[in-house]
């Protein structure tokens, strides 16, 4: 039977077992395996995302993400720990990913890899009710704005960043709020970085994501225009933590960067052609 490499990564993170782990899998031409079975091994892996990379020649790839409950259109970790798959495969500097979110471009350097995202800019949502809401479910008291962002992200934001570092969310209330993707509850900050926050996505699979890269798309923005700076520097303050530097880009693009560890590489077999998929 065929068998694909498989790379356990923890990106945005400067040593093992920081940051937020994902597992790549490299997959051959011989091999396409089906929906059924991408969707049960991401389930069996068990991490917020498992990353599938396939090439299509002249150093492009196609890219996608599938938490443990669905493929999703855009992951900003996962982008990063697949780059620095292909980079220790001798795969080049600079790798372009074709995905659902667009066409998604990485470059390595000696200061780790900087992506090019598409900016989410939040925009402000007057909805008390919303609000309060979120903020029970998620265990904070009072909140300076709320936000929704073109992913489907509610955006909370709060006064203070010990409020998001002590947050102490109910997921089963947050799932239970319909029409979103995740939650995003941050606050500025002066310790180390320009802002700090956490995402939640329970109707995901995910109950806490320990850094999102996807998340920055819309968080970048909301804070330079409220800061003034085009390049910050955000912490997510999960119990891993990582750190995520912004820089927002002409063209409604964001810059995100970030490093990224090699925690353990295997394999896994795969279907032959023309055999059943399913796990």
């Amino acid at each position: 039977m065929p068998n694909a490499r498989l790379y356990h990564i923890d990106a945005f993170a400067a040593a093992p077992f920081e940051g937020n782990p994902a597992m790549v899998c490299l997959l051959g031409s011989e091999c396409e395996p089906s929906e059924r079975w991408l969707q049960a091994f991401a389930a069996d892996v068990n991490l917020s995302e498992t990353a599938y990379v396939q090439s299509l020649g002249a150093g492009a790839y196609r890219l996608r993400w599938f938490t443990p409950r669905e493929e999703v259109e855009l992951c900003g970790h996962a982008t990063l720990a697949a780059a620095h798959a292909l980079c220790s495969t001798g795969a080049g500097s600079r790798i372009g990913f074709e995905s659902a979110g667009g066409l998604l471009t990485v470059e390595a350097g000696d200061d780790g890899y900087w992506m090019d995202f598409p900016q989410t800019p939040p925009e402000r949502l007057a909805d008390p009710g919303l609000e309060q809401r979120l903020c029970i479910a998620l265990g904070v008291v009072g909140a300076t704005e709320l936000c929704r962002t073109p992913s489907g992200d509610y955006l909370l934001a709060v006064g203070e960043p010990e409020a998001v570092q002590n947050a102490r969310p109910d997921f089963r209330a947050l799932a239970d709020i319909p029409e979103h993707r995740g939650v995003i509850l941050t606050a500025a900050t002066a310790a180390g970085a320009d802002f700090v926050s956490r995402f939640f996505a329970p109707r995901l699979g995910v109950d806490e994501d320990p850094v999102t890269g996807s998340a920055h798309c819309a968080l970048a923005p909301y804070w330079s225009k409220r800061l003034g700076r085009e390049r910050l520097i955000g912490y997510q303050c999960s119990a891993r933590g990582g750190t995520v530097r912004c820089a927002l880009r002409s063209g409604g693009r964001v810059g995100l960067g970030g490093r990224a560890v090699t925690v353990y590489v295997g394999s896994v077999e795969l279907p032959r052609q023309g055999q059943p998929t399913e796990p």
